[in-house]
């Protein structure tokens, strides 16, 4: 599934099933579904689409493989984990289960049970549970 969190105000999704149900606003697509927003892109084994009365995405949640490459602030991301969350309103995505990101252009890389990107405030925020640290790594330039 592909989710851009750019401007962009197409999205194209594919997958090889689609279920909708509109009085509940739910989409289901399953099996090998890639969501394209722009730059950003999104795939998992299933994805929910939770829409507003207009049916307007409001949130969409990933699982089963989720993986994603987003751009902010023109640095590109690529990350994992059990389930992927983005926020429509919030602009806050929201990766729990062996969470991981990295940042491709510096290499830096998270990894957490829960990362939390606040795109809208500039807010990372990285939790672990079961007294497991939360990781970062980085590459220290040489000079």
């Amino acid at each position: 599934m592909s989710i851009s969190i750019s401007l962009a105000s197409q999205i194209e999704v594919k997958a090889l099933n689609f279920y909708s149900d509109e009085n509940k606003g739910e989409s289901i697509l399953s099996g090998n579904v890639e969501i394209i927003r722009g730059d950003d892109i999104l795939t998992a084994e299933k994805v929910i689409i939770y829409t507003d009365k207009n049916r307007k995405p409001m949130r969409y949640e990933a699982v089963q493989n989720a993986n994603f490459k987003i751009v902010l602030k023109g640095k590109t991301y690529k990350g994992s984990g059990d389930k992927f969350i983005y926020n429509v309103a919030k602009d806050i995505y929201e990766i729990d289960g062996n969470a991981f990101i990295n940042e491709l252009e510096s290499n830096q890389k998270l990894y957490g049970d829960r990362i939390i990107v606040d795109k809208r405030n500039n807010v990372y925020r990285v939790e672990s549970k079961d007294k497991k640290p939360a990781r970062f790594i980085f590459d220290l330039e040489q000079k």
